[in-house]
């Protein structure tokens, strides 16, 4: 019971008896047909999910990532079935006090509005649990830019992020298939912007042998995410955080990926080159601030002062709210790229418009942004929503699982 508090337990049951009460009341009251089965089967139903949320409580603490992928499942099944029947209880009791007579009877319209759009919900729910987060798209951005050297003109960047390959446990059917589109694109560059796993390393494990087959001309570069640190674990000693930590940094190098934690590097081509930047996690409370973009332009090669030239530059940063506070506003980074916040897993277009709750928490959660720095220097941000899940086993909406190619053209 260390995963949930005797309270949340408390809470959850409350929640659950009360809900189907009152839908077993409106059952009584509203069902003319086959009473007694209706009353029998809803009672039989309800009594399993309350079982089912006796389980959830009562499921071992384990330090394995891999003993939680059963208990996210059930709760997302406990919520698939219960966020449907809150839904028709606040269409039933709002019906409720505007109830209007028809034929001497009183009509509660909450009812014919609660019963379908709570099927609608539930079935919103599993789309994006089975179908959704399984449809990897690729969005393709242009860039453009008077810095751009002309040998870079047409120069094709993939971005992916947030893999989070924790959520799949054993299973390498999807990344496999994330890393064959992605090798088809026939990149340049390949860069990840962070959260390879959810908990700790050893979630990598099964993906190391399919993450090395990814392709690109100048290689593949990483940066790290808040996931990526084991400040989620509880570790019962500081050297356990320590290991985990060198070993995420040991299978990144032997897959054949190059991180740029704090650092960056220089791509060429026929005498001219772009920088490449990247900084580890840019934390904000309660996380730790691992990401130093003073040290990362600086570095330790006797190259370090060029990045104080008109030289082109990308960054990689997992977090867009480095590029929102601090880049965007006192450097020369011509491009960052970010995941981190996987647009909560939740959009939806409405005659164009994109909406999602990741509006409430980020001024930048997808997408394209532009802003003029204090320097005066026009710096982009890209924001790709991810191609994993963290929490919950499904994306809503049109969140689907994102590979983003970016092409750099030069402005003449």
């Amino acid at each position: 019971m260390r995963e949930f508090s005797v309270l949340s337990i408390i809470l959850f049951y409350i929640f659950t008896i009360l809900t189907d009460c009152y839908i077993l009341r409106d059952i009584l009251s509203y069902c003319r047909y086959r009473k007694k089965a209706a009353v029998w089967s809803y009672s039989v139903s309800s009594v399993l999910f309350w079982g089912l949320v006796t389980v959830i409580a009562f499921w071992p603490a384990a330090r394995e990532s891999s003993s939680l992928i059963p208990l996210m499942w059930m709760i997302y099944t406990y919520f698939s079935v219960y966020v449907p029947k809150l839904l028709y209880v606040v269409f039933s009791a709002v019906g409720r006090l505007f109830r209007s007579k028809r034929k001497g009877r009183r009509v509660n319209y909450g009812v014919y509005a609660g019963i379908p759009l709570s099927l609608v919900a539930f079935i919103l729910m599993w789309w994006g649990a089975l179908f959704t987060r399984n449809e990897i798209v690729v969005e393709n951005v242009t860039v453009v830019s008077g810095r751009l050297p002309q040998k870079f003109n047409g120069y094709r960047i993939v971005q992916f992020s947030d893999a989070h390959v924790g959520t799949w446990g054993n299973d390498t059917s999807f990344v496999s298939r994330l890393v064959d589109r992605i090798n088809s694109l026939d990149p340049d560059l390949i860069v990840f912007t962070g959260d390879v796993v959810n908990r700790e390393t050893s979630e990598m494990e099964p993906f190391l042998s399919v993450l090395s087959r990814l392709k690109a001309r100048d290689g593949v570069y990483s940066v790290l995410g808040n996931h990526d640190y084991g400040d989620y674990m509880d570790w019962s000693f500081p050297s356990e955080r320590d290991s985990n930590n060198a070993l995420m940094r040991m299978w990144q190098r032997q897959i054949g990926w190059r991180m740029l934690n704090n650092g960056h590097t220089f791509i060429s081509r026929q005498g001219d080159s772009i920088a490449l930047i990247g900084v580890e996690n840019w934390g904000e409370p309660p996380f730790r601030q691992y990401g130093r973009l003073a040290e990362a332009y600086s570095g330790n090669s006797e190259s370090a002062c060029n990045l104080r030239d008109g030289r082109f530059k990308i960054l990689l940063s997992h977090n867009p709210e480095h590029w929102n506070r601090e880049v965007s506003k006192t450097t020369d980074v011509d491009l960052t790229l970010s995941g981190h916040t996987h647009a909560m897993q939740m959009v939806f277009k409405i005659f164009g418009y994109e909406w999602s709750p990741s509006k409430w928490r980020y001024p930048q959660w997808k997408g394209m942004y532009e802003r003029v720095s204090e320097k005066g220097d026009t710096t982009r941000l890209y924001v790709n929503i991810g191609c994993g899940e963290v929490g919950i086993p499904a994306r809503f909406g049109t969140a689907y699982p994102e590979i983003t190619e970016i092409t750099l053209k030069n402005r003449k």
